[in-house]
């Protein structure tokens, strides 16, 4: 802080204004002020801001009364109060211009100051009547805080002064010289008084001529040394300063030969004692304190343009020019406007007016002097003002949001006028450098920075405070929320200010938001592990952060050469949206995991047992499918928006899951092959008397070789029939379940606030397809499995070892039927119906099969007489009867559908013998051509049995107990008798 504010802060000024109370000066009330450095430096710094404002005073008076044309005159303080002077003219000297002749202030208006009301000058009560200032040199006197004593005794030691020295100007002279020899004690009400005057005479003149000098010193100058002892001379002892004194000539002889000194080396008639920098400009900074209301320290007088005039009377003295004046004045006006607690905004627009005039003189100056104490000037306002700006939005607020913008343009300018008008190393890069950008962007960058960590500070307290509440919301969750008000708070208060310097405003603010919340984002995500509400919480909340950020930047670069492309650059994605996919895909492979490990472990423990519900299923899919189920449900709780994108993979995980129980529930059941018998080779029927014995021992014998032919399962329980039938229905449970899951998917689908729904949706039935399909193969497999494990492996013994064995009339099909009707009764108690006439079906047609096999691949065991085929007929409708039922079983049309192969079979044996050779050496014929002419080759077996098949016919031959089919297969063929 500078001595001058330290001096008027001292003490509490009277409540009136331009008011002269006996010998009481104003003092200007005491403001809270920054602590902001003077740049003019310390000069002379041993003489206080009140010594120097009287000596200022003494230049003032000197310098209007020199300049007048109206003789010099004294007029005592009383005789002035009393009369009422007339306008004043322009010859009229200005320190004698009347106040009521003052116009609005132009300087107020060229300054775009407003001007309020004249008001009324001050009064106070003082020796029984009012006074007040009625001339411009008693408002300046009044704004400049010097008693009227102290006036009346410079005015009458300038008329003196006048008196000795008739014509000569006042820069023509060391005015402190001539006042030390014209005033006298008898002037002050005491010696001590006139003492510590004539102390200040001294240390002016040495500040003056010693400290602060126009030229430079020479160090071999006996002047200035002479000078030096004079000054310490008259501090041990008085110095005699009457006119005829020798000390007072020795004293007049050293300071004239001091001020009197050129850059050239001649004697100047100007003396140079008081335009030392910066001496001068200190003093002169004093001069233009009396702008400024002594009572209203915020407030320019009415009056300015008068005291300004005056003012300007002492540029000769002081060596003050119009870029000095502006200079000293823009910063008076800014140090004012600080020093005063910055309310009075007037004065910041005032100074930011004037920094553009000087502005425009940095452009042309010249003087190393002034360049020096500019760029002091502007360092230290710049300073200040990117201070302010880079934490804009803790110091402006709606009640002083209006001086933002005199703020930036304060700085700006500053930075400016350094760069471009004092820097050598700009005007090389004038192109390239955009000064009054390149500082806003660093100052919204900086501010934003600043506001991001408050708010990161203030919700950080908050949860601590709020930790033990229930229901809170995650912290960055909740910075998002401040963060969204802070960047339309910016986009609707300070961007359009700040936009008129830098026209991507908003972007930047945006962009540095953006930036300063996606570190805390990054590390956040960072320590994620799981999907939990939280975790949802803060991503969901970053992805609107975002698109808001976004929007704005986009609306703010709309018009910018690049489009905005450069802030966007600036704006990597927070991929909030990928970030909850790939903890939503984890959560999900983690609950397929855990359902897969379940399953291999369950099913290990499944013993498939038909009872073990109503249903007749295996607890462990309903423990599957309802794991499924709350699998779903809880994917569908997420607060996600992209439930549409993850639920394929879900369903998939899931679908694989499920298939695989089916796979490992299936497996090891076997299939139809595993229990079809294999074909025995051909052999021809033996004939004689004891072809009914060699039957009956051959019985034994092959039903023991059939044992070891037909395709066995494992002997493990779970594999018998019911538990067969258990899979089945488990797995058609599975089947109609996941279509309610289906159903039941697409509504939560369409309820929640996904986005691209339609085309999940559309497709959702198919979705579970692997184990839809896995579902379907395995109930067929499992019924071919069931039709042919009973028919084959568990029948055996009454079908293919007992049926038409030995005597066809005494080994007839109806053991067969009645154990045949048992498995029929517990596969139709246990199996689903929808299901129970698929695997009834199968059982029918293996049964068929089955009957076919025993008259066509019997074996040696079996042989069949022409007359046999009326029993074999009738055996056969007593097997369709059964699946019959009398209406109650099978339909009817069913049954003759797949009883057609039969059917067309049986009239084979109503044939004779030799019809049937001629049948089959036909259709060998037709089938092989005419190389079976000389020799018929042997048909092979398809398995597919018909009339009109080489093989069948010749299958039927094989087990015609008749001399002639028996001498014919031994001529073609030499078929064996027995195996």
């Amino acid at each position: 802080m500078s001595q001058s504010s330290r001096d008027k802060a001292a003490a509490p000024g009277d409540s009136k204004r331009h008011v002269s109370n006996n010998n009481n000066v104003h003092i200007m009330p005491a403001y809270p002020i920054d602590d902001i450095v003077s740049p003019f430096g310390d000069a002379a710094p041993n003489i206080s801001d009140s010594e120097l404002r009287e000596t200022a005073y003494e230049i003032l008076v000197g310098a209007c009364r020199s300049t007048g044309v109206r003789p010099l005159t004294y007029i005592p303080q009383s005789e002035r109060a009393e009369r009422t002077p007339a306008p004043s003219l322009s010859s009229a000297p200005s320190l004698q211009r009347s106040l009521t002749s003052t116009a609005a202030s132009k300087v107020k208006k060229a300054l775009g100051m407003k001007s309020i009301k004249k008001r009324v000058s001050g009064e106070s009560v003082g020796q029984g009547k009012a006074k007040r200032a009625v001339t411009v040199g008693e408002l300046v006197r009044a704004q400049m805080r010097i008693s009227e004593q102290t006036d009346s005794r410079i005015r009458r030691a300038l008329l003196r002064i006048a008196g000795s020295q008739l014509g000569k100007r006042i820069e023509t002279m060391v005015l402190p010289l001539e006042l030390l020899q014209q005033i006298k004690p008898t002037d002050f009400t005491s010696q001590k008084e006139y003492e510590a005057w004539k102390k200040r005479i001294f240390k002016l003149l040495e500040a003056g001529l010693l400290m602060h000098p126009h030229l430079p010193l020479d160090n071999t100058s006996t002047d200035s040394r002479r000078l030096r002892q004079i000054i310490r001379g008259a501090v041990e002892r008085p110095l005699e300063t009457g006119k005829n004194y020798e000390s007072m000539q020795n004293l007049r002889s050293v300071v004239m030969s001091l001020a009197s000194r050129s850059f050239d080396g001649s004697i100047s008639e100007k003396c140079h004692w008081a335009d030392g920098f910066p001496l001068n400009l200190r003093i002169y900074r004093i001069l233009l304190e009396a702008c400024f209301d002594v009572n209203e320290p915020t407030s320019v007088i009415e009056e300015v343009d008068e005291v300004l005039e005056l003012i300007k009377k002492t540029w000769e003295i002081l060596g003050v020019n119009q870029m000095l004046h502006n200079l000293c004045f823009g910063w008076i006006l800014f140090h004012r406007y600080v020093s005063t607690g910055q309310v009075e905004s007037d004065l910041l627009f005032a100074a930011n007016n004037l920094l553009m005039e000087i502005e425009k003189d940095a452009k042309a100056a010249k003087d190393a002097d002034y360049s020096k104490i500019l760029s002091s000037i502007l360092n230290t306002i710049l300073d200040w003002a990117e201070q302010r700006l880079r934490d804009y939005h803790d110091i402006f607020h709606d009640d002083n949001i209006d001086s933002l913008e005199t703020v930036v343009s304060l700085g700006v300018l500053s930075a400016t006028i350094l760069v471009e008008g004092i820097s050598q190393e700009y005007r090389g890069k004038k192109n390239q450098v955009d000064v009054a950008r390149d500082r806003v962007d660093t100052c919204i960058r900086s501010s934003l920075r600043t506001a991001f960590g408050q708010k990161l500070k203030k919700v950080n307290s908050s949860k601590k405070l709020s930790k033990n509440q229930p229901n809170h919301l995650p912290v960055l969750s909740i910075l998002a929320q401040d963060v969204t008000e802070l960047a339309f708070d910016e986009k609707t208060i300070f961007s359009p200010i700040l936009k008129r310097w830098h026209p991507l405003a908003a972007g930047v603010a945006v962009a540095t938001l953006h930036s300063c919340y996606g570190n805390e984002l990054r590390q956040f995500v960072s320590g994620i592990t799981e999907l939990t509400p939280d975790a949802i919480q803060v991503l969901l909340a970053a992805d609107k952060l975002e698109k808001n950020l976004v929007q704005i930047a986009v609306e703010d670069s709309v018009d910018s050469e690049d489009g905005g492309k450069s802030i966007i650059q600036e704006m990597p994605p927070y991929e909030a949206e990928a970030a909850i996919g790939n903890l939503a895909k984890s959560w999900i492979n983690i609950r397929v995991d855990r359902l897969k490990e379940w399953v291999c472990r369950n099913l290990q423990q499944e013993v498939w047992n038909a009872r073990a519900n109503k249903e007749s299923i295996a607890p462990s899919a309903v423990e599957v499918l309802r794991t499924i189920d709350e699998t779903m449900e809880a994917f569908f709780m997420l607060p996600i928006p992209m439930h549409s994108v993850l639920l394929p993979e879900l369903i998939s995980g899931l679908d694989g899951c499920l298939q695989h129980y089916v796979l490992k529930a299936k497996s090891g059941c076997g299939s139809r092959n595993n229990f079809i018998p294999t074909m025995p080779a051909l052999t021809r029927c033996t004939m004689g008397s004891k072809f009914g014995a060699f039957k009956r021992k051959e019985k034994l014998h092959t039903a023991q070789k059939r044992k070891s032919q037909v395709g066995t399962t494992n002997g493990d329980n779970s594999f018998g029939v019911p538990q067969l039938c258990c899979r089945i229905n488990t797995f058609q449970h599975i089947r109609k379940e996941l279509e309610v899951l289906e159903k039941k998917t697409v509504h939560q689908l369409r309820s929640s606030h996904s986005t691209r729904t339609d085309n999940i949706t559309n497709g959702i039935e198919k979705r579970f397809e692997l184990s839809a399909a896995s579902s379907v193969a395995a109930i067929q497999q499992l019924s071919e499995a069931i039709a042919y494990k009973v028919i084959f492996h568990d029948l055996s013994h009454v079908l293919w070892d007992g049926l038409y064995v030995g005597e066809v009339s005494s080994s007839r099909i109806e053991p067969f039927l009645q154990e045949l009707e048992h498995y029929l009764e517990i596969i139709s108690s246990t199996v689903h119906d929808r299901v129970r006439t698929r695997v009834i079906t199968d059982i029918m047609k293996a049964s068929f099969e089955g009957f076919l096999l025993v008259l066509l691949a019997g074996g040696p065991s079996r042989a069949f007489t022409h007359q046999d085929s009326d029993i074999i007929e009738e055996d056969f409708k007593f097997l369709c009867d059964l699946f019959w039922s009398n209406g109650d079983g099978l339909p009817a049309d069913l049954i003759d559908k797949f009883s057609t192969s039969v059917r067309s079979i049986l009239p084979l044996y109503h044939n004779d013998t030799e019809s049937l050779i001629e049948e089959f050496k036909r259709l060998t014929l037709e089938s092989y051509g005419s190389s079976a002419k000389s020799r018929l080759p042997l048909p092979p077996t398809s398995g597919q049995w018909n009339p009109t098949e080489p093989n069948t016919v010749l299958r039927v031959l094989c087990y015609r107990s008749d001399e002639t089919a028996v001498k014919f297969l031994k001529k073609a063929y030499n078929l064996p008798k027995k195996l």
